[in-house]
């Protein structure tokens, strides 16, 4: 009978070994169950080792991963995080991944998103995983009336100004739109759309004469957009009662117009300025703790999600663009199927500039927000002085990022202290 323990001791320390040879994934992507249950069954589980998947919030990710940095046996093998949450990690709690570079290289990553792995050193501290982003979305009753010469993947600020009065010449009414209501993320356009394209710039460059430049022609274009606007949250509301024919948003945003009348509309790349295509991507990526026990095994599941095959099962169950060249299945939604050919053109774009979400700010977020909401007010709205606003809205703007003390962030250069407003 004194066996019995010893046999059941011998059975647990077999099931506790099985587990710890599973593969750990410690992600703050896909944390509901359901989307935690689809990424174990439809992206993982064709992977020839067992994975144990776990999602956390970002403050418990953060907090783990600090507090176990000086453990030489780690518990954790792979990471997943957005690429601020990564970015805020003590640096040599991730391993360098620049042995992975040479077999990513045809995969077609944007190198700007290999640069952002880096985490502004010279080491790959992880690997682009997936992406989300805003894109454009137009009534096919629009096209007809695109500027002569106008590529719809390769637009201007520009031709885009051109395609509305166009639009509001022949139907009368203007057919533009944007997302500048209460729940609207009109802030974002501004941030990381607008200003990147005219200034290279969102902080340093907030008052110069190229945002002055930028703020006149958005005025411009602001005279041939639906007044309506101003109330707008989602923008696939106003593109399927057809009050607006050409309209600005989130992917999410726009996906029942895509799905409702997949025939009716187009998704396209936001347009470029004077200083580029600016975008502004949510990238998630892949890194190796240092203190993995197995980094080899690490490797080659990150080798594994990496794959197009594997960036589409990663799609089904997340909703997160690939950031590789993939073939986009017939059997995907139609949201699905053409934003994502919109976010693949935008991110690859030659003329593209990325911008960041804004990081580093805390409890600072929302008024940093809120600064380019009103001057969006002030300037467009109510037709203040351009120049003028600017300079008042300048000191509030250094004051949040002083009192957050956050640094630039993509485009704007690096800085050694809080971001400076010129």
């Amino acid at each position: 009978m004194r066996k019995m323990p010893t046999a059941l001791a011998l059975l647990a320390l077999l099931g506790s070994t099985s587990a710890l040879a599973d593969i750990t994934f410690f992600s703050t992507q896909a944390r509901p169950l359901e989307e935690a249950q689809q990424m174990r069954e439809i992206a993982l589980a064709p992977y020839a080792e067992a994975i144990n998947y776990m999602p956390q919030e970002t403050g418990t990710f953060l907090s783990r991963l600090e507090a176990e940095k000086t453990s030489p046996d780690g518990a954790l093998d792979l990471l997943g995080g957005l690429h601020g949450e990564l970015g805020s990690l003590t640096p040599s709690i991730l391993a360098p991944l620049d042995d992975l570079q040479g077999s990513l290289a045809d995969a077609g990553i944007s190198q700007q998103y290999m640069t952002l792995g880096k985490l502004g050193g010279d080491q790959q501290r992880y690997i682009p995983w997936m992406q989300a982003t805003y894109i454009m979305a137009a009534n096919r009753k629009a096209l007809p009336y695109l500027p002569e010469g106008a590529d719809l993947n390769a637009l201007s600020y520009d031709e885009l100004l051109a395609w509305g009065r166009n639009m509001q010449e022949a139907t009368g009414s203007p057919k533009l739109g944007f997302p500048a209501g209460r729940k609207g993320l009109i802030h974002r356009f501004l941030e990381g759309y607008l200003y990147p394209s005219f200034t290279h710039s969102v902080v340093r460059e907030f008052r110069s004469d190229d945002a002055v430049a930028m703020w006149q022609k958005f005025r411009e274009i602001w005279a041939v957009t639906n007044p309506r606007s101003t109330a707008y949250g989602f923008m696939q509301e106003p593109l399927l009662n057809g009050e607006v024919w050409v309209a600005f948003d989130h992917t999410a945003r726009l996906k029942d117009a895509f799905n409702k009348q997949p025939d009716q509309y187009v998704a396209f790349p936001a347009p470029a300025g004077p200083s580029g295509r600016g975008y502004m991507p949510v990238v998630a990526g892949l890194a190796v703790p240092a203190n993995a026990t197995n980094p080899d095994a690490s490797r080659k599941l990150i080798r594994y999600l990496m794959t197009p095959e594997a960036q589409i099962r990663t799609l089904r169950a997340t909703n997160f663009f690939p950031v590789v060249e993939a073939e986009l299945p017939d059997d995907l939604p139609a949201s699905i199927r053409m934003s994502g050919k919109a976010v693949a053109a935008q991110s690859s774009a030659d003329d593209a500039v990325l911008s960041l979400l804004p990081s580093g700010l805390g409890q600072q977020s929302g008024l940093f927000n809120k600064i380019y909401r009103d001057a969006f007010v002030q300037i467009v709205l109510r037709d203040a002085d351009i120049e003028e606003t600017l300079d008042i809205l300048a000191p509030r703007l250094q004051t949040l990022i002083n009192t957050s003390g956050a640094g630039c962030w993509l485009p704007d250069t690096p800085s050694d202290g809080p971001c400076p407003v010129k």
